[in-house]
């Protein structure tokens, strides 16, 4: 299956197959710290507001959506405007099949045409791995060049246990003093970005 792998824009009417990859995370893990899984409205919104700036990328394969990866702003002051933050899931049943991997590269090629410069991941941690919540996120993106910058212990609190967090950074450009201005997703998007 992973042969067909294809990777492509999201688009609204893909909200519901991107929900339902979403929501056993939420159900099940302490990976999100989401308590209830978004309405279909809500999850589209989310998707529309990040589609005006930023990459939301789905991996498909013979017409089913498998995963799924976007950006969105790691702070909304002007300073911080060449970073972001990156977020991945992918359907429970393809999970280590190369998916993840996939939408991170491309999403990391469309962000690097826009002039993004840093890659920043918050990820929960545990501190002793349970049937919510492994390390397994964190070496995935380890694996992908990203970097612990900090963490913070017990800090969510979800099916009654605390988590903690970790921060990764990735950087995939070069930090002048004076950066270029940033360009928006739909600004810069080439199909083979995606490939």
């Amino acid at each position: 299956m992973m042969n067909t792998l294809t990777i492509r824009a999201a688009a609204l009417e893909d909200a519901a197959a991107l929900l339902a990859i979403y929501a056993p995370y939420v159900e099940k893990t302490a990976i999100t710290f989401e308590y209830a899984v978004p309405s279909p409205g809500e999850f589209a919104g989310r998707i529309a507001r990040t589609l005006e700036r930023y990459p939301y990328l789905a991996a498909e394969s013979e017409g089913e959506i498998l995963g799924y990866a976007y950006a969105a702003p790691f702070k909304e002051r002007a300073a911080y405007d060449w970073a972001v933050e990156t977020t991945v899931y992918v359907r429970e049943d393809v999970k280590r099949q190369g998916v993840g991997r996939e939408l991170y590269g491309a999403l990391e090629r469309c962000l690097a045409a826009q002039g993004i410069l840093n890659l920043n991941a918050c990820i929960a941690c545990p501190e002793r791995e349970d049937e919510y919540l492994t390390r397994d996120s964190a070496e995935f993106h380890r694996r992908l060049g990203y970097r612990t910058a900090g963490e913070f212990r017990q800090c969510g609190c979800k099916f009654g246990r605390w988590y903690g967090m970790v921060w990764m950074e990735k950087h995939i450009g070069p930090h002048p003093a004076d950066p270029p201005p940033v360009k928006s997703f739909p600004a810069v998007f080439r199909p083979e970005l995606l490939r």
